[in-house]
């Protein structure tokens, strides 16, 4: 007779994190999104969407000056707090909340593919090119990014270094489009042109702003650094 496990004693548990295998498969089979060979998986740029890489601090700073109107589906709702970025979207507003990841002090966000070639142009016309030297770049074909966990999606774990969602995709939000892009138009939605993401333009003019307004606090903050602690000198 084979022998009976003792009741006391536990059943294998599924490993908490997904596996590297897991994490691709999500990826290429659940949204279609293309990934580099490879470990740890890291995602293909430039062929669904590009990025913008920027410190968190400012991606944070411009989210929140980005973040539109309730949608008239959430109206009748209890008031929520303004930043409404560490949790998922609220359903009427799924269209505007395109793909934010985070990785250490960095942010991630996902815009159209293409518009990595654009950004220098674009900086320049916006008058944000040099002599300016911005901590802003875009990442765009034959580029990569690492790719977030599925299911460990928050703000916390992506400040300890490891690839976070901060805005998922997945269903209910379309996984890639809309994204922010360069359009006259304006970039439309799902639901009309109401329901979709800033455009290219608004994106990178309020992301440029809060960058350049963090390198300007940074003097401020060295120079307080030093006299800190020091007796004053008065004449």
């Amino acid at each position: 007779m084979a022998d009976i496990p003792s009741a006391g004693v536990p059943l294998p548990r599924r490993p908490l994190t997904p596996s590297h295998d897991e994490v691709r498969l999500w990826y290429e089979n659940v949204l279609g999104w293309p990934t580099v060979p490879g470990v740890p998986v890291r995602l293909a740029v430039g062929v669904l969407f590009d990025v913008l890489d920027v410190p968190a601090a400012a991606g944070y700073a411009a989210l929140e000056c980005l973040e539109p109107p309730e949608h008239p589906e959430c109206a009748g709702r209890p008031e929520r707090p303004r930043r409404r970025l560490e949790g998922p979207p609220c359903p009427g507003r799924c269209g505007r909340a395109f793909p934010v990841a985070l990785s250490g002090g960095r942010m991630r966000l996902l815009v159209a593919a293409g518009s990595a070639e654009e950004l220098p142009g674009l900086l320049e016309w916006l008058d944000w090119g040099a002599p300016l030297e911005l901590d802003l770049r875009a990442i765009g074909a034959g580029g990569s990014m690492d790719a977030p966990r599925p299911h460990t999606s928050g703000a916390r774990s992506g400040s300890q270094g490891a690839a976070v969602w901060l805005r998922p995709p997945g269903p209910g939000c379309e996984a890639v489009a809309p994204l922010p892009t360069l359009s006259a138009m304006g970039t439309r939605g799902v639901r009309g042109n109401c329901a979709g993401p800033p455009d290219l333009v608004r994106l990178v003019n309020t992301v440029a702003t809060h960058v350049h307004r963090i390198r300007l606090r940074r003097p401020r903050t060295a120079a307080a650094a030093k006299t800190d602690g020091q007796p004053l000198a008065f004449s």
